[in-house]
Formats: structure tokens, sequence, C-alpha cells
């Protein structure tokens, strides 16, 4: 049996006729919205081409304005990435501890703060650098900004990486607790390796959302981000808010799709990398791991 016949039903004479009526449908309701909203533009003189051509012919559009918020925008990312991983990390192995005085705190953090949203814990960050620290006013916003992406997204990637170490067979646990590995060495060098390949594409998908939740902090606290620069090139160039909608708009695609292929490359990198060393812990790993004086015991000598 082929594998698309696993997954549905070859379609018959009928259902093909069926397939091709429905998209063409679909493509001619589709053709006409496009020409709707393309003609209702025209008539609000949003097609002219002095509200387009600044992005082509004015260089300060873009080191004015879009490339300095684009470069805040990547600041507070990178920022709240850099922060949130490792901290998802850590929280996630402590929600699997054996010990219940770690996992249940552990636990009530993450769940208390995935279930904020985290406009709200920007503002909140905010108010309290104003009543409880020196920062200066410039700066806040992007402070705020990053403490509220990182603490959201740091209790989902605990998830993330929760999820993606329980998704492994527990034989590995099994065999490494057989050659004397202690349960630190078991997720340092068993589990987390070889859960990382898993839990990839959903930590992508977090980063996306980290870049674009960046635009919350422009929207209510005044960060000078990518988005936020919509009003100082509409206000500077004739209301022209479509038009710097739509170019903000593919950055953000360039942008996320440029992060993307990074994350599709790298995962096929360390799938080839797996099947080439193997997922095996030979003797002399078992070694390195449980140390000098433990190489005795994980041998059998």
């Amino acid at each position: 049996m082929s594998a698309t016949n696993v997954l549905y039903d070859v379609p018959g004479p009928g259902a093909k006729r069926r397939n091709i009526i429905y998209t063409i449908v679909f493509l001619v309701l589709f053709g006409l919205a496009a020409w709707w909203v393309l003609s209702t533009m025209a008539d609000k003189n949003q097609l002219a081409s002095e509200k387009w051509s600044p992005f082509v012919t004015d260089s300060r559009v873009w080191t004015t304005y879009l490339l300095p918020g684009l470069g805040v925008t990547l600041q507070a990312a990178a920022l709240s990435v850099v922060i949130a991983l490792p901290l998802g990390a850590l929280l996630g192995i402590g929600r699997l501890s054996d010990h219940r005085w770690v996992r249940v705190p552990v636990g009530v953090v993450v769940e208390f703060f995935r279930s904020i949203p985290v406009l709200i814990m920007m503002v909140f960050a905010s108010q309290l650098y104003v009543q409880f620290t020196d920062i200066p006013s410039d700066s806040r916003p992007l402070y705020a900004v990053v403490t509220g992406l990182v603490l959201y997204n740091a209790s989902v990637i605990a998830e993330i990486v929760r999820a993606g170490i329980l998704s492994l067979p527990y034989g590995q646990t099994d065999a490494s607790k057989a050659i004397g590995m202690r349960k630190g060495q078991t997720m340092t060098y068993v589990l987390l390796p070889q859960a990382v390949t898993a839990m990839l594409p959903a930590l992508v998908s977090q980063l996306v959302v980290i870049v674009k939740d960046t635009a919350l902090g422009g929207a209510l606290l005044g960060l000078q981000e990518l988005l936020s620069q919509n009003r100082t090139i509409t206000a500077n160039y004739g209301a022209n808010t479509i038009a710097a909608f739509t170019v903000i708009a593919l950055l953000y695609i360039v942008l996320n799709f440029v992060l993307t292929t990074f994350a599709g490359w790298l995962e096929k990198r360390l799938r080839r990398a797996k099947k080439s060393t193997g997922a095996v812990l030979g003797a002399g790993d078992a070694d390195l791991a449980n140390g000098p004086g433990q190489a005795k015991t994980a041998t059998g000598a």
C-alpha cells in the first residue's frame, strides 16, 4: 500500500471533477475579491504613485525610519531569545525533576506566566521600572518589552522542552541507567541532544512569535520598532498608510522567512549528523560522562 493510500483514499473520476470545479470557483472568487480591493484602493487614491514611490526613490524612508525600526525589532527579539531559551530550558527540566520541592514551584511559575497575555506583562514591567528603577525613559520601553517577552516565552519554551524530552522512548533513560549514568548526566548527554531535533520546529515557531510580538511594545509603550515607524512615515509622506503597512509587512515576511529557512537547514543538518554518528552511547562515551572515578562502574570492570 502506498503512503498516499494510508493518509486518504485516492479520488475517483467524479471526485477529481469536483476538485477541479472547486478550484476554479475559488480562483474566480479570489480574483473578484482582489479586483474589488484594488478598485476600492484606487477610488481612495491609495494606488497613486506618489504614495508608493518614496519607498523606491527616497532613501531617507529606509535610513531614517524603516532600517532603524528593523534594528530595534531585531535587538528586542535577540535579547528576548538569548534570555528566554536557556531560562525556558531550565524551567522545562525543572518540571521533570524527581524532587517535588523543585517540580511544583517551577510548574506554578510556568503556568502562571503562560496564562497571562504578554501585553499585560509588558505594561506591568514598564510600571515596575518606573516605580523602582532609574532606567532612563528612552530605554524603558525596550526593557519592558524584553521582560514581557522573556517571561511569557520562557514559560512556553519550558513546555516545549518538557514535551520534547517526554516524547523520547523511555528505553533511552533505562539504557543510560544501565551503564551507571546519573539523571543529570542522562539529561545532558542522552535526552537533550536527541530532543533538540524534535523540539526545533516548535521552537522556531515560538521565535517567530517573539519577533512579531515586539510590535506590541511599539503600539502601547512607545518602542520605536519596525511597525511603529508607520506613523512617522505616514506623517511625513502624505498619508500613505496602506503603502507603509504593505512594505512593513513584506519586511516581516522576509525576516521570518529567513529565520524559518535557517531553522530548516539546521534541522536537516542535525538529522544528518544523528544518522551519521548514530544514537547509541558507546562505552567510551559512558566513561566520559561518568568521569574517571566511575569508568569501572560503567564498563563493568
